[in-house]
């Protein structure tokens, strides 16, 4: 599909202009950081202009345009992306829904939240803690990740392998179509089978087949008692990778299970204060468990001692503070990394029997690459972000765009990294999407006749290929 463009520059911002006013952007200093996202991926000039949505009036009357005229039309909320999604370039007009940000309700007794797609993870979570409920989706990014971004990319996070993903929490949801049209997808009720399940189709669909305006959320009561969680080190990550393979395959299900592996708890350990430094040891990979609910105490004796079995070190604590340290270690790998050299962070899900294996290969890689791969993984569910690391500490991209700044020798390596998944069983994505970045290896893994299909799927709800062009589906 290609968007054919029927009117000049000045006639779609005049009549963006005429139906949104003050709303539409056009300033070049606005405009310069809507050409990244954190993925590094930078297009090769900056977008027409943007719109800042403040309501679902404002979407439908920046999608009915784009539509008659054949614009591109680039959804975008916090822009904390990493696989390229939410890149704008020459031509383009971004669709800015971050000011759409208000919690419409709240429903304890029916265990639901209605909500607008800007509204922040962490400041969701924050408004329901007084009613004893939560949102689970918990990606490392809370604080700064949207919910509309989150449904998007059905993002993952440190508390998937218990609660799942971003899709096992969404009952229902508003989507405006690429020509205006509002629909309601799904339900308020847990159960509901009418009809397709138009509303996990959107899900994940990166912004390819309409736009999320409201989200209807699942929400569940917080957890009871004491969460117990356990820091454990190994003399290195396939030791570790082995030990967590163990935990799941004893049937425990904790609440975190994050391993990284001997360079990012390095990395991290260059990070942190000098007082958590050196509370960590010199060499070693490291494994988060956490575990909680009814019979946390317990779940975690065993799975402590299945950690020391397997020939790890292991400490339990009960104390807030300490857990919330445990767990800060964890958040801070990316920042970390970050520090060392120019990231290009992946993310490739295996069956969680075969994640001992995926370390293998991975640094089989670095050493027939030279590149260095450092790796954290979510552990409870097979998922691993491998980070190729290459030049000076810098985000990727530059003004010919990401695609001439990552060097050769690095997509080659994320190749690599790519295959090596699905030979064992796995997928090119567990939580990040395909966006730009993945969209040269998809048909390896759908075959010919899913990615024929999953196109024309577009086509129905996007027949001018107007919303984000070029993302999941190489132009």
């Amino acid at each position: 599909m290609t968007c054919i463009i029927s009117v000049s520059p000045d006639d779609v911002l005049h009549r963006l202009r005429a139906a949104l006013g003050d709303a539409v952007v056009t300033d070049p200093a606005a405009l310069e950081p809507l050409r990244a996202d954190r993925s590094g991926h930078r297009s090769p000039g900056a977008p027409l202009a943007a719109v800042r949505a403040r309501t679902v009036e404002d979407v439908q009357a920046a999608c009915r345009i784009a539509h008659a005229t054949g614009t591109p039309l680039v959804t975008r909320g916090a822009g904390t992306g990493l696989a390229g999604g939410a890149v704008a370039g020459p031509g383009q007009v971004v669709l800015d829904l971050s000011g759409m940000d208000r919690i419409l309700e709240v429903a304890p007794e029916d265990r639901v939240a209605v909500v607008e797609p800007g509204v922040l993870n962490g400041a969701l979570n924050r408004a329901l803690e007084p009613h004893g409920l939560w949102w689970a989706p918990d990606p490392a990014s809370k604080e700064i990740s949207t919910v509309g971004g989150n449904i998007a990319m059905n993002a993952g996070g440190l508390l998937c392998a218990k609660y799942g993903v971003t899709r096992e929490a969404v009952l229902g949801l508003a989507v405006v179509l690429a020509d205006g049209t509002l629909m309601r997808l799904g339900h308020r009720t847990v159960k509901g089978v009418t009809g397709y399940d138009l509303t996990a189709l959107m899900i994940g669909s990166e912004g390819t087949l309409g736009v999320i305006v409201e989200a209807t959320l699942a929400l569940r009561p917080l957890p009871e008692g004491a969460v117990h969680t356990l820091g454990a080190f190994f003399p290195d990550v396939a030791v570790g990778a082995r030990a967590a393979a163990a935990i799941t395959g004893a049937g425990h299900v904790p609440a975190i299970m994050e391993l990284m592996d001997e360079a990012t708890l390095a990395a991290v350990r260059a990070h942190v204060s000098a007082d958590d430094a050196a509370r960590l040891p010199e060499t070693g990979a490291f494994l988060l468990v956490q575990a909680d609910g009814p019979g946390a105490d317990e779940q975690a004796a065993a799975m402590a001692e299945l950690i020391r079995s397997a020939g790890g070190e292991v400490t339990v604590t009960a104390d807030p503070a300490e857990a919330d340290r445990l767990v800060s270690l964890r958040r801070t790998a990316f920042p970390a990394l970050e520090a060392l050299g120019t990231p290009l962070v992946e993310d490739v899900a295996v069956p969680r029997s075969r994640m001992p294996e995926m370390f293998a290969r991975i640094r089989e890689i670095e050493a027939e690459t030279g590149l260095r791969i450092p790796t954290s993984a979510h552990a409870g569910d097979g998922n691993l972000h491998p980070v190729v690391l290459f030049g000076e500490p810098s985000r990727v991209g530059g003004e010919d765009g990401a695609q001439e700044a990552i060097p050769a020798e690095v997509w080659a390596a994320a190749g690599m990294l790519f295959r090596a998944g699905l030979e064992l069983g796995g997928t090119l994505t567990g939580e990040h999407g395909v966006g730009l970045l993945k969209r040269a290896f998809l048909k390896e893994e759908l075959g010919e006749a899913q990615h024929g299909l999953q196109e024309r799927i577009k086509a129905v709800f996007d027949p001018r290929g107007i919303l984000n062009p070029g993302i999941v589906f190489t132009p």
